[in-house]
C-alpha cells in the first residue's frame, strides 16, 4: 500500500455544503432560502410569531405558580450507597455525612441538602446523618440494623 492509496471508508467522512458559490453547485444564487421574504434575510428572529395573530403561547392561561425560596434537594438512593459501600469508596463503619456522600461522588453537590430515598436494596448497616429520608428509607436503613439522624434544611437554618 502506498501513500496515495489511503483512503476513508466509504461514507465516513462527509463534504460540507457550500451554500452561495455560484450556480453549478446547486445551492447558488439564494443558498437555498427561496426569493425574497423574512426568512430569506439574515438576522430573522420568528420564534413564536403569527403574522401578528396573537400568538398560541399568549392564547393559552397562565396555570400554576412556582415557589422562588423553595428546597432543591440532592437525591440519594440506598442502592447506589450500597454500591458505593461495595467499591471501597464509602466506609459503612464511619458515620456517613451529606459531605462523606459528596466526597465519595455519590452526587456533585448537596444543594439544600440531601434527601435519601429507599430505591435499591441496603445491606450494610449504616450510621447516616442527612437533611431527608423517605419514610420507607428510614425503616430499611433501621431493618439493616443502622440509624438515621435528619438535620435541618441549609436554607431554612440561615432564615
Amino acid at each position: 500500500m502506498k501513500l496515495h492509496e489511503l483512503a476513508d471508508n466509504e461514507g465516513a467522512a462527509k463534504k460540507k455544503k457550500r451554500v452561495a458559490r455560484g450556480p453549478g453547485s446547486g445551492k447558488g444564487k439564494t443558498a437555498g432560502r427561496g426569493i425574497k421574504g423574512q426568512k430569506s434575510r439574515s438576522g430573522v428572529a420568528i420564534g413564536g410569531y403569527e403574522g401578528g395573530q396573537m400568538p398560541l403561547y399568549r392564547r393559552l392561561p397562565k396555570r400554576g405558580f412556582t415557589k422562588p425560596n423553595r428546597l432543591e434537594f440532592a437525591v440519594v438512593n440506598l442502592g447506589l450507597i450500597e454500591k458505593f459501600i461495595a467499591a471501597g469508596k464509602l466506609d459503612p463503619k464511619a458515620e456517613i455525612t451529606e459531605d462523606a456522600l459528596v466526597a465519595a461522588g455519590l452526587t456533585s453537590n448537596k444543594r439544600d441538602g440531601i434527601r435519601v430515598l429507599a430505591k435499591g436494596e441496603l445491606k450494610s448497616k449504616l450510621n447516616l446523618t442527612v437533611t431527608g429520608a423517605s419514610a420507607s428509607a428510614v425503616e430499611a436503613i433501621e431493618k439493616a440494623g443502622g440509624k438515621v439522624t435528619l438535620l435541618a434544611p441549609v436554607a431554612a437554618a440561615a432564615e
